[in-house]
């Protein structure tokens, strides 16, 4: 069974439905979901502010490549575009992280591979990225050039401005019983 770590982000059109689309889209899947943020757009383009949350999930069907695959299916169902290098989306869906069985428990995948590079090349320099991973795997760790630390350790030496903004919302991914957003 793999099992990844998808960072989900909107910044256009109804941005909380866009997420629920991944959660929904997801279903059984689904291990655990953060709470929503609201993030200032990361990379100096003049755009919205995103929601943002992480999705922790497993499938016995999916290597890393394959949820690659079907973050790309959830950004075409919500119309996403490409034209501008971190401008504005419908949704975002990052693989951060990702790992396969082994012969002791799951292995962190690490790709080198432009299509998919694991774990996420940025996702140590991103607060919106950490700190939802923090509500869904508080003891999660990440190695980034052959360091390894506790997520946690990565976010505390982010800029406190960084970290600072990363607001957690009221919202939430979660759905009732009856189907309704709790």
């Amino acid at each position: 069974m793999s099992r990844a770590v998808l960072s989900i982000g909107s910044n256009m059109g109804d941005r909380l439905a866009h997420l629920r689309s991944v959660v929904d889209g997801l279903a059984q899947r689904v291990v655990a979901v953060s709470a929503v943020y609201s993030t200032a757009p990361w990379g100096g383009v003049d755009q919205d502010d995103f929601l943002n949350a992480v999705v922790l999930a497993d499938d016995p069907e999916l290597d890393c490549l394959g949820w690659l695959r079907t973050g790309q299916e959830f950004e075409r169902a919500a119309h996403r575009v490409r034209e501008v290098r971190w401008g504005a989306r419908t949704l975002d869906v990052d693989v951060v992280w990702c790992a396969e069985p082994g012969p002791s428990g799951p292995v962190p995948c690490v790709s080198a591979d432009p299509e998919l590079t694991l774990p996420h090349p940025q996702a140590h320099n991103r607060a919106f990225v950490l700190i939802p991973w923090l509500d869904v795997e508080p003891e999660a760790r990440l190695s980034v050039a052959g360091d390894d630390r506790p997520i946690r350790e990565w976010l505390a030496a982010l800029d406190a401005d960084e970290r600072a903004g990363v607001h957690r919302t009221e919202l939430s991914l979660h759905r009732t019983a009856g189907g309704a957003a709790s």
